[in-house]
């Protein structure tokens, strides 16, 4: 069993930066962070294989978030770095034993989500 708790939402201006927590118990082989804006669905945003260290993002994100794992604090963080009002979403910690990368169809655990608004 995996257990994910997100931390770190909250509101910010656009251009700012924010960084969320995930504190992950357990073991898995990729962990990734997903959101799901207002009225659109859930999509990838980031995910780490824990294999090979490699790191995949979504193609609006590269450059800006970056996810990374301590895995001595059994934690994954995604820093977000020059928000957009689009980036406005709950976002989401999910973790699978199923593969080595991210994909919503094979994530065996979630987190139950924190909420990112960017606003002036």
């Amino acid at each position: 069993q995996v257990q994910l708790v997100e931390s770190g939402g909250g509101l910010v201006q656009p251009g700012w930066s924010l960084r969320l927590s995930c504190s992950a118990s357990g073991y898995y082989h990729a962990i990734g962070w997903f959101r799901q804006a207002p009225e659109k669905g859930l999509e990838g945003v980031a995910c780490f294989s824990v294999s090979d260290g490699d790191t995949y993002y979504q193609t609006s994100v590269e450059g800006r978030f970056t996810i990374a794992r301590d895995n001595a604090k059994n934690k994954v963080y995604l820093q977000m770095n020059s928000l957009k009002p689009g980036d406005t979403a709950v976002y989401y910690c999910a973790a699978t034993r199923r593969s080595k990368e991210c994909g919503i169809p094979t994530m065996d655990y979630w987190g139950s989500g924190t909420l990112v608004t960017v606003s002036s």
